[in-house]
């Protein structure tokens, strides 16, 4: 039965797209967020659904869109060369079964994200591409959130739709994409069209934001709590209310300590001492590995070449209760441990050159969106340009807390940041354009083409 669901979903969502082609775009990314073809038992599994969904993606905008609005960015040719420079490393990989296997999904990650921004051409088609991935991943922050107030969750026991630890369903992934689109969720509550502001919008953002809250208590993940510290200090350093936030803020931390699980707060009282720990030992250990391997192979050693690693160190660990406890350092030997960081995922892999283009992608976006949120910020009185410095300034908040917690997790590729980076491209692009026929001094010289006006824009979406 639930096959069924799925394939009538995704049928009627093909169909629908064949009169609207930007919707086959949407449909590949809710294939790619939420992998139904993983929640199915036989009937999504034998078909090609992804492969399917892009190249009708790719076959609309080729045929119905207009290609004067199509501009390549400095941060979509920087994927190009990421592109090539992994499909390099990866036929000198030091495991090339391994590589190839991790290759597979790579790539197909960068080509849309080189190809997403080609056709965000309109403020609904922006708009549109934030809903669907707010709402895939809803899908599975609210299954999270469900759990983690009925049962309470723990580390490597809240099951999130599938017994399957990758992709978003992984738990410090979701933790860290669920703080991140939290500054999306209210920008959608407050100036989205598609479904328009009003009290229940404006409750669902709020209680869809709780939930997100929720999967770092669920999964138990200190990932999951550094990003939700981060993201209090960039709300706080923005805001004009500062004292109040502030206040409700601690307010609410205080009120939530009891009620929080006590699989939470130990595993999070190990963040003061990882010597203590042994997976954020492993994790330190596997850093240094790391920066030695790739000072004898500067141009990395292809995907997965942390499979190469063997190391030994010690870690301090109290044994025996009440008078009789002391502590007791103990020999641990570890070999083939991932990276557990995107930093290191990325230096190991594909040495200098890979790290420096993936670092030139992240810092050339943060500085845009930034140029982006300044330029119109004073913008907040006019109807038609109060939504851009907001959505900017949710992009990037979103953006810094993916980078906060890729220093601790493996999502160097993940799908769903690169997504989050062709918006800024589309975002930036989008306004190029609209700067140029309004006779306006762009922010973005090259990147916008005459077209279709703003307004003809949105109708043609």
């Amino acid at each position: 039965m639930r096959d069924l669901f799925f394939l009538a979903f995704l049928a009627c969502l093909f169909a629908m797209a064949f009169k609207r082609p930007f919707l086959f775009v949407l449909a590949y990314c809710y294939i790619d967020i939420v992998s139904p073809q993983r929640l199915t038992y036989i009937l999504l599994n034998s078909i090609p659904i992804s492969a399917i969904a892009f190249l009708f993606a790719f076959g609309g905008w080729l045929i119905a869109d207009d290609k004067r609005d199509s501009r390549f960015s400095w941060r979509q040719a920087l994927m190009v060369m990421l592109l090539g420079w992994c499909a390099w490393t990866t036929m000198h990989a030091d495991f090339p079964i391994d590589a190839a296997h991790k290759w597979s999904w790579v790539w197909k990650s960068l080509i849309f994200a080189i190809f997403l921004p080609l056709t965000l051409r309109t403020r609904l088609r922006i708009e549109a591409l934030i809903l669907v991935m707010i709402l895939c991943a809803s899908a599975i922050v609210v299954t999270g959130g469900i759990k983690t107030v009925l049962s309470g969750g723990g580390y490597g026991e809240l099951n999130l739709m599938v017994d399957n630890n990758s992709g978003l369903y992984e738990g410090s992934t979701i933790s860290t994409v669920a703080i991140a689109i939290i500054p999306l969720i209210f920008w959608l509550a407050r100036h989205g069209t598609v479904f328009r502001p009003d009290w229940r919008v404006r409750l669902y953002g709020i209680a869809l934001a709780g939930a997100c809250l929720l999967i770092p208590i669920g999964t138990s993940t200190r990932t999951g709590l550094l990003c939700i510290i981060l993201l209090g200090l960039l709300v706080l350093w923005r805001s004009e209310r500062r004292l109040m936030i502030g206040t409700v803020i601690a307010g609410l931390a205080l009120v939530s300590v009891p009620f929080l699980p006590s699989a939470f707060t130990e595993r999070m009282g190990t963040i003061r001492n990882y010597q203590g720990d042994q997976s954020a030992s492993t994790r330190v250990q596997v850093w240094k590995w790391t920066w030695d391997y790739v000072k004898t192979h500067p141009a990395g050693g292809g995907f997965d070449a942390y499979r190469s690693n063997k190391f030994t160190y010690y870690i301090n660990e109290v044994q025996g209760t009440g008078d009789a406890a002391r502590m007791v350092r103990s020999r641990i030997t570890e070999e083939g441990r991932a990276y557990h960081s995107a930093y290191f995922e990325v230096l190991g892999e594909q040495g200098y050159p890979g790290f420096l283009m993936w670092a030139l992608i992240h810092i050339l976006s943060l500085t845009t969106i930034h140029r982006i949120y300044r330029r119109y910020k004073g913008d907040a009185d006019d109807p038609e340009r109060a939504w851009i410095s907001p959505l900017a300034l949710a992009l990037q908040q979103g953006h810094i807390v993916y980078l906060l917690g890729a220093a601790f997790i493996g999502v160097a590729y993940q799908p769903f940041v690169f997504m989050l980076i062709a918006l800024q491209i589309g975002l930036a692009t989008y306004l190029a354009r609209v700067e140029k026929q309004q006779g306006e001094t762009t922010l973005f010289p090259g990147a916008g083409a005459a077209g279709p006006s703003s307004r003809q824009g949105e109708a043609a979406a």
